[in-house]
């Protein structure tokens, strides 16, 4: 029996924050002249224009106190003070928990058909922090779910997380066809930024943000007027060679990231190859795949999975939108996309093809086949009729990557 993602719902904390500030923030608290030149071409050409964080540390001067990036002026200039690991994740516990029980809230609520007693199993991925109790079990307990609901977490696997969680909420809705798998990630990345001159934290720094999504799963057949995705297959591939090229470790001062820049040439090289194996044991091919739900690691990762593949300038639009407006929220960003590719379509029925990726290197891909659309079927999508479609309140949503 299928299962399927009936409801995808998407939330960012407070703090949005344009890119530019953001930028010029950093730079502040930066004396060397060739790292605040290095800092400001690396933000300029992230693609990103806005991002949010649980934190209020990165308004321009004059705005609120910081919370975790506290600074001292030593003479030459403001300096970041050290801020330890257990601080940060302290931060962590307070606003995962909010988070997470506002997003789970949201996407009850828009599932239709479903109610809280319903939920059987909660899947939660993390990898940017650690508490327990942890948040799925303030899903249950302020939400009103039954007690006896099944809790899995999922941590520290990086932006290609929400594969494995669906994976499995699909494998529990295969095997119990009364199972109704709420799949949680929430990523608060911006409370691990380092503030120094090596270029993997610069780059890093420049591209993460916070955001949660939730997924509802069930293996019931979703009504025709609804838009969802069928889970059809799910792969997973290593990229060897690139393993010292993206990694991620815990340190004294946060979480510590290898993101090296060679990332986007090394997963160019290799993902035609490794996605036209995984299509075949989906007897698909590329040009059978009518959507791209491409986690945008970043603007040169998505620039060469398009060269790459071949694909059209518009494949990765969605891709690109979400970079733009949210930045990269690890494994909840390829929900985003899914999401936005449900709430945007104009035709019943598509092949998705989403793919994410994250340490090792580790490419994890999920062939879906979307049913439903948000607009009338036999109805041409003009921009007027686009406009208002995604004004409407979703009646679906989301999928995620590295």
């Amino acid at each position: 029996m299928p299962a399927y993602i009936h409801h995808i719902s998407t939330q960012v904390p407070g703090h949005t924050y344009r890119q530019s500030d953001i930028r010029d923030r950093i730079k502040s608290w930066t004396r060397d002249v060739r790292t605040r030149r290095l800092i400001h071409n690396v933000y300029n050409r992230s693609g990103i224009e806005t991002r949010a964080s649980v934190l209020g540390d990165f308004q321009p001067e004059g705005g609120s106190d910081p919370a975790l990036y506290q600074t001292t002026d030593t003479g030459d200039g403001p300096e970041v003070l050290p801020t330890g690991t257990a601080a940060r994740n302290a931060c962590y516990n307070r606003e995962a928990r909010t988070l997470a029980v506002q997003v789970a809230r949201q996407a009850l609520s828009g599932a239709v058909g479903f109610s809280v007693t319903d939920i059987t199993h909660i899947i939660f991925a993390s990898c940017t922090g650690f508490t327990n109790p942890g948040p799925d079990y303030h899903i249950i307990r302020e939400l009103g779910l039954n007690v006896g609901v099944e809790r899995y977490t999922l941590g520290f696997m990086g932006c290609y997380a929400a594969f494995p969680a669906l994976r499995m909420a699909g494998q529990f809705c295969e095997a119990n066809p009364q199972a109704v798998v709420l799949v949680v990630c929430l990523e608060l990345c911006s409370l691990h930024m380092q503030i120094n001159d090596q270029p993997d934290c610069i780059l890093a720094n420049s591209l993460f943000a916070d955001g949660t999504a939730a997924a509802v799963v069930s293996s019931r057949k979703p009504p025709p007027d609804l838009p969802a995705y069928r889970l059809r297959a799910f792969a997973s591939a290593l990229v060897t060679d690139g393993e010292a090229d993206m990694a991620w470790d815990i340190g004294n001062e946060g979480f510590n990231i290898v993101l090296s820049s060679y990332v986007p040439e090394i997963l160019g090289t290799r993902i035609r190859d490794l996605l036209e194996e995984v299509l075949q044991r989906a007897s698909l091919t590329l040009e059978e795949i009518d959507e791209w739900a491409v986690h945008p690691g970043g603007r040169a990762i998505l620039d060469k999975v398009e060269e790459a593949l071949h694909l059209p300038a518009t494949a990765l639009q969605a891709s690109r939108q979400i970079l733009r407006d949210f930045g990269n929220m690890s494994s909840a960003t390829v929900l985003f996309v899914l999401k936005e590719l449900l709430d945007s379509a104009t035709t019943p029925d598509a092949i998705t093809c989403a793919m994410a990726f994250g340490p090792g290197l580790t490419v994890e891909t999920a062939v879906l086949e979307r049913c439903g659309c948000a607009l009338p079927v036999n109805r041409v999508a003009t921009p007027a009729t686009v406009e208002a479609a995604e004004a409407m309140p979703s009646p679906v949503a989301v999928i995620a990557v590295a």
